[in-house]
């Protein structure tokens, strides 16, 4: 499924809004109508603008979403889970359920494959994508306190003095979230005790939630010759 509010404080208008010719959201589209291994496709929005641009661009399944679900306070969860139950009631029952947010314009179908057969060669619940992250709670991440005073978001014994010393850590991209049915209907919980990651890297990873990100993803298509 694609969700996609119309509200947008960072970037009004932005699943609308054209990148490369095409409203973002169409870039989304495509790539999961390249994408062999989903059987069905569905748009969810408050939207009749969005939900009328995915019907011209093919997309059979259009799912309004109630107002109370497309707040700015509201999860997303239940969201999805309303999307998955209109669906179904022409369809079968679906194994797994993927969310590909459309503001991450620059996946891959090889994105969305390599991540299904990650989570059913693991056989855990759920699967979030994401890419090393840039800067590093234990290292060069800080918290404010309440008097004001800022100090290191996660800390070792002994503290660490170089980065390269640090976990593994990842920049969770937005860009494909899986569940399998059972996971998403248990719980609102994003993570799980099982979930696990699929690596992507940062020129794909540039999730659109400012206007800033927005030129960069802008400059990317033109770096790679895609405008």
């Amino acid at each position: 499924m694609i969700c996609a509010r119309a509200g947008s404080k960072g970037v009004p208008n932005k699943n609308l809004r054209l990148l490369g010719g095409v409203p973002l959201i169409v870039h989304t589209i495509r790539q999961a109508q390249a994408c062999s291994l989903l059987d069905n496709i569905a748009v969810s929005s408050d939207s009749e603008e969005i939900l009328k641009t995915a019907e011209g661009y093919g997309i059979k399944h259009l799912i309004q979403r109630p107002t109370e679900m497309a707040t700015d306070v509201a999860s997303k969860v239940p969201a999805i889970r309303h999307c998955v139950q209109e669906v179904e009631k022409t369809t079968e029952q679906f194994d797994l359920i993927a969310d590909l947010d459309c503001t991450v314009p620059f996946r891959l179908v090889s994105d969305i494959v390599g991540a299904f057969e990650l989570i059913e060669r693991r056989g855990v619940s759920t699967l979030i994508s994401g890419t090393t992250a840039r800067k590093l709670p234990y290292f060069n991440i800080v918290e404010l306190t309440t008097e004001g005073f800022v100090r290191i978001s996660k800390t070792t014994t002994p503290p660490l003095v170089r980065r390269q010393d640090s976990p593994p850590c990842f920049d969770m991209n937005a860009s494909i979230h899986i569940w399998r049915r059972q996971a998403l209907f248990s719980s609102d919980a994003r993570f799980h005790d099982d979930t696990v990651l699929f690596e992507m890297p940062l020129e794909r990873s540039i999730d659109i939630d400012t206007e800033i990100e927005f030129v960069i993803n802008e400059l990317l298509m033109k770096k790679y010759g895609l405008i």
